[in-house]
């Protein structure tokens, strides 16, 4: 053998592990047939974070991780995306016999078509461990699925992308007792409420519909801490000068704030007429605002320059050009 390899194996295995960890998931076969001792690293290494992977070969690895208890208990991250296909009941139940499986997973994503979605499967997560750190969702928003993170206490971080139902989402005032960030997609106030409430939530992200008005706002409110980032997908008409006063009334303590705003178009004007606001926000540091407008880069350097001297807190700013404007030497300029 080769000198490197004797030299290699000279490392401790948790060096080993780190080198192995560079190599692309297309690489680790022929490292997994090297010796019993590369297999052994290379095979914790290839479970250890499951990604999106095709329909076909997302089977058979369902179907491995169920006959192999030694492999199940490598998988710590599990990504799956089948919001292209419609599912059969029988793949519903090989997921979730694989999960019950999967006692060190703590990072969980599933993403289910559309008319799926429409469907109460959140029987498929009653077979997970107990120790989630992440989970990101598609599965409606009902009971069933309040009753699944009744069962997670560890998790920091929530996605719900689901549908909200008109059935009840109630949770209890001991679940998920260390909530960090929640993001909700098609989710509203109440979704949103009963997440939030009494939970440390210092990271949002949410949509704001027309019919909602200002209720996912109040919603925010319920966090047992201040709200420190918040990211919000406008999908009404509601100008910035009413937008950004609303929310610097409810949480003044924002460091980060990213608006985009889909169904409306502002001008200079507009915009710039923004700016005295921002004065409300006592430690806003980063703040982003998407829309469609006819605003030139120009123009832009004048809102940045308004809007900071508002908010003297400000680090950067991103307005529709995309640009990224920041203060060097007392003069906003954008890189780029």
């Amino acid at each position: 053998m080769k000198a490197g390899f004797f030299r290699l194996m000279a490392f401790p295995v948790e060096i080993q592990d780190c080198i192995f960890q560079e190599l692309e998931m297309n690489e680790l076969p022929p490292v997994l047939r090297v010796n019993s001792h590369f297999n052994a690293i290379g095979t914790r290494i290839l479970y250890r974070i499951i990604p999106e992977l095709p329909m076909i070969r997302c089977i058979a690895c369902l179907k491995v991780l169920c006959a192999s208890p030694s492999n199940a208990a490598l998988v710590r991250k599990l990504s799956i995306d089948w919001s292209s296909h419609r599912v059969v009941a029988n793949l519903f139940r090989l997921l979730r016999e694989t999960l019950t499986h999967l006692s060190a997973l703590r990072h969980l994503s599933i993403e289910l078509s559309p008319q799926d979605n429409h469907y109460s499967l959140a029987w498929l997560l009653h077979g997970c461990p107990s120790g989630l750190r992440t989970l990101g969702t598609s599965i409606r928003c009902d009971p069933q699925l309040a009753e699944v993170l009744e069962t997670q206490p560890e998790l920091v971080e929530l996605c719900l992308r689901g549908f909200q139902t008109k059935q009840p989402f109630t949770l209890s005032d001991g679940a998920m007792p260390k909530l960090r960030m929640f993001r909700a997609v098609h989710a509203g106030p109440a979704v949103i409420s009963s997440v939030v409430r009494g939970r440390p939530v210092e990271g949002i992200s949410l949509s704001m519909f027309i019919e909602d008005a200002f209720l996912p706002l109040d919603a925010l409110l319920l966090s047992s801490r201040p709200i420190k980032r918040l990211t919000i997908m406008s999908l009404d008409n509601t100008p910035p000068n009413v937008l950004l006063p609303e929310i610097a009334n409810r949480l003044p303590d924002l460091e980060a704030l990213h608006v985009v705003v889909l169904m409306a178009m502002f001008d200079r004007a507009t915009l710039q007429d923004s700016g005295p606001t921002l004065a409300r926000f006592s430690d806003l540091r980063y703040l982003t605002f998407m829309a469609a407008g006819s605003a030139s880069i120009e123009d832009e350097g004048e809102i940045a320059r308004t809007w900071g001297k508002a908010c003297p807190t400000l680090r950067t700013i991103i307005l529709p050009k995309g640009k990224v404007w920041f203060e060097r030497e007392g003069k906003w300029t954008c890189c780029g």
